[in-house]
């Protein structure tokens, strides 16, 4: 099965959690951080992603890219 990488522009992110509760891994959170814009951005807190994309394909701030990871 291949794995996945959550990147997520936390310049961008607004805190919507949208991504959280799309996640079927539940692989997501929301941070303790707080970004530029007084946001806390999401973050992946833990491995498990499959790298379905659906958390990109909620987000509407469009801050997030998963990247695939095949292993041989």
């Amino acid at each position: 099965m291949a794995k996945g990488r959550v990147w997520i522009d936390e310049d961008r992110c607004k805190s919507c959690g949208l991504c959280v509760a799309a996640c079927p891994m539940k692989v997501l959170q929301i941070s303790d951080r707080i970004n530029d814009h007084g946001y806390r951005p999401a973050e992946q807190r833990k491995e498990g992603c499959i790298a379905c994309k659906m958390c990109a394909l909620t987000c509407p701030d469009v801050a997030i890219d998963v990247y695939r990871i095949d292993e041989a």
